[in-house]
């Protein structure tokens, strides 16, 4: 997680302080991190990560959810405070997953991830591979407009990767959930199509950190990393929806004490 470290004093040296929809940050434009899953489960360990609700949340989106209700009974209260702040009885709109498994058309639903995943099995060197969120005619309909926004898998000589651009990074509070999340996406769909995890490669357009969060980050940054976890999935699951919260367990985590930071809407 040494690229995560270094960005956040990057964006704390060389960053421009600015207003913005929900606040002031400091932030830079257009920066890149790659994490190679031979490592190690990229995992912060310089401070607890809340990997419950990232699996939680992540099964969640697979599933299409849309409704916070969904994503506390699997055990995350993460899209809690965009459903306040949304104001409609706790829907969420046509937020991510439904976006990657039921994309509008004029006849109907894509299911974005199944036609990729189908891709992998079938045509596994496709450039196109790729499943999106950002669906400008839905947009306004979104509790949240997507921070992370679309994603492409690559494979070669039997490993798979995937790149995600993200084009609005929060990068105390959401940016490592982000990060765990979609390495866990790539270990997930590396098994139901029979190949090897390899590379997350974050492309952040907008990487900012909120002026409420520099006081944490100076914190968190003075603390020094512990070797990366390791992630293990039930080998018996072979198909993406077939997941479930007990079939994803993160091994040998060692983490500093959590930071507490207020989260920002």
């Amino acid at each position: 997680m040494e690229q995560y470290l270094e960005g956040l004093q990057q964006i704390l040296d060389t960053g421009v302080d600015r207003e913005g929809r929900n606040g002031v940050t400091r932030a830079r434009f257009g920066m890149q991190m790659r994490y190679n899953m031979e490592d190690g489960f990229p995992a912060v360990t310089t401070k607890k990560l809340a990997f419950r609700s990232v699996k939680a949340e992540l099964l969640g989106f697979l599933r299409g959810y849309d409704h916070v209700e969904q994503f506390q009974k699997l055990g995350t209260q993460v899209w809690n405070a965009n459903a306040e702040a949304w104001g409609r009885d706790g829907a969420l709109g046509p937020i991510y997953g439904v976006q990657w498994r039921r994309w509008k058309t004029e006849n109907g639903t894509i299911d974005q991830l199944a036609k990729v995943i189908e891709q992998l099995q079938t045509n596994p060197h496709s450039r196109k591979l790729i499943v999106t969120a950002w669906n400008p005619a839905e947009l306004d309909e979104m509790a949240l407009t997507p921070c992370h926004m679309c994603f492409q898998f690559l494979v070669a000589d039997g490993k798979l990767s995937v790149q995600m651009y993200q084009p609005s990074c929060d990068m105390f509070l959401g940016v490592p959930f982000n990060i765990a999340s979609y390495a866990l996406l790539l270990h997930m769909v590396a098994q139901v199509t029979g190949l090897t995890p390899y590379e997350f490669i974050h492309t952040l357009g907008d990487a900012h950190i909120y002026h409420e969060h520099l006081e944490a980050v100076q914190t968190q940054l003075k603390r020094s990393p512990y070797p990366l976890p390791r992630l293990v999935l039930d080998p018996k699951i072979k198909s993406i929806d077939a997941f479930k919260m007990q079939h994803i367990q993160l091994e040998d985590y060692q983490h500093h004490d959590a930071i507490r930071a207020p989260m920002i809407v």
